[in-house]
């Protein structure tokens, strides 16, 4: 454990607070308490230097230059990559895709791999709580091929029994494709169980890991996956960065999804051939200041620790929920045992915007409405939720200013 997560045996949250200049403002002259990091976190001050740096000093294209300007941006993308490949436990650079996001990652696998590998009748698998990014571009690849989606139901609590998943999985399932953790509901779902299901049906499964990156550890060879995708944004990175993990098996198989610079090993107007991987899947100009940052943001999670991030965060979502519970008029939404960092509710007789509408002028900042989530959602007989959201930066004062400000708006809305 390093010296930035760790003082005299206690976790540091305020010297890791100390990084991020955003949290440091009033808002609607009550500081901010910022709880809103399942939709994005913020950005300690090395992920905004590593970014300003790259553009001060070193901005130029990759891969394709002989100047200095040229190979030093090319060493800072390729080491990112590598910090990504340690942080998930690829084994290879090539496995390591650079993407705009957990979506791009998903909708890759669904046009290049679904496109390719599934014909009318063959059966897709996904869970009753995906966001939306895991349920439309099935749905897409489903009526462009012929597929059928099958979701596996939640119960009461939010959650999604693995019996679910055995009840679906059979000889017809070709893919199935879960979150790791609802970005909805904060439920962990038993991946490395249900890749096991998939792989016993002779089945591939793609990991939707968005909501999971900054909160759980994840090895991609452990769970033996067989594709993974996840967002930078969630994880003190810059937005429009993302990766798609994929075996080398696969990706070699696949065809590329989009073409132009950079993908390509040759071309001419007879035809041409494509780059090695991980390349072949990164067409034209990439977002090399926000690799960079995301490199970088990886390392700052990687100095932490992300399992003690994991426990502080898990007492912070505990300790709030327990207290919430007990205000009247309050219902947490997603009551599954095996949560993380999320922290659902509703309160009787008032919509969500006007929760979060309140809790905003009370200098609290949460997400209200369905969460691209809206099956879910519709499954609880409810409009949306009010969202709490807690990262590595948020501390004890952030849960009792929720609840002290929730106290209030439930008075103020019965």
């Amino acid at each position: 454990m390093s010296a930035l997560a760790r003082q005299t045996g206690n976790f540091d949250v305020e010297a890791i607070r100390a990084q991020f200049p955003v949290l440091h403002q009033d808002v609607h002259g009550k500081p901010l308490v910022y709880l809103d990091n399942a939709a994005s976190t913020q950005k300690p001050q090395r992920v905004i230097d590593a970014v300003s740096h790259y553009y001060e000093l070193d901005n130029s294209n990759v891969h394709r230059g002989v100047h200095e300007l040229s190979g030093r941006a090319t060493d800072l993308f390729e080491a990112s990559r590598e910090t990504v490949r340690g942080f998930i436990n690829a084994s290879s650079t090539q496995e390591v895709i650079y993407t705009r996001g957990g979506t791009e990652s998903i909708n890759l696998v669904a046009q290049s791999w679904g496109r390719t590998n599934l014909t009318t009748g063959d059966e897709i698998v996904i869970s009753a709580i995906e966001h939306h990014a895991n349920i439309v571009p099935w749905q897409l690849l489903c009526q462009q091929t012929g597929a059928v989606l099958k979701v596996a139901r939640m119960n009461d609590d939010g959650d999604v029994p693995l019996a679910e998943f055995e009840k679906l999985i059979g000889k017809r399932t070709r893919l199935v494709a879960v979150t790791m953790v609802s970005n909805a509901l904060g439920t962990i779902l038993p991946v490395k169980q249900i890749i096991e299901l998939a792989h016993n049906a002779n089945a591939i499964c793609l990991v939707d890991a968005a909501q999971a990156v900054a909160h759980l550890l994840i090895d991609v060879q452990a769970l033996d996956c067989d594709f993974l995708a996840f967002s930078g944004h969630k994880l003190y990175s810059p937005t429009g960065t993302g990766v798609l993990f994929g075996k080398r098996e696969l990706l070699d198989a696949m065809p590329p999804w989009q073409a132009g610079g950079d993908m390509i090993e040759t071309v001419s107007f007879d035809g041409s051939t494509w780059n090695e991987l991980p390349y072949k899947f990164e067409a034209g100009t990439p977002h090399i200041s926000g690799a960079i940052g995301l490199g970088e943001g990886v390392r700052f999670l990687q100095e932490i620790g992300i399992e003690a991030a994991a426990a502080h965060e898990d007492e912070l979502l505990t300790a709030a929920t327990t207290r919430m519970k007990k205000i009247a008029g309050l219902k947490v939404v997603g009551t599954a045992k095996h949560k993380a960092s999320v922290l659902s509710f509703i309160v009787d007789g008032a919509h969500p915007s006007d929760i979060g509408t309140l809790l905003n002028q009370l200098g609290i900042a949460v997400r209200v409405g369905h969460h691209c989530a809206m099956p879910v959602m519709t499954e609880f007989g409810i409009p949306g939720t009010a969202r709490a959201s807690f990262a590595v930066y948020n501390n004890m004062n952030d849960v009792d200013r929720l609840v002290e400000a929730t106290e209030r708006v439930v008075t103020m809305l019965q």
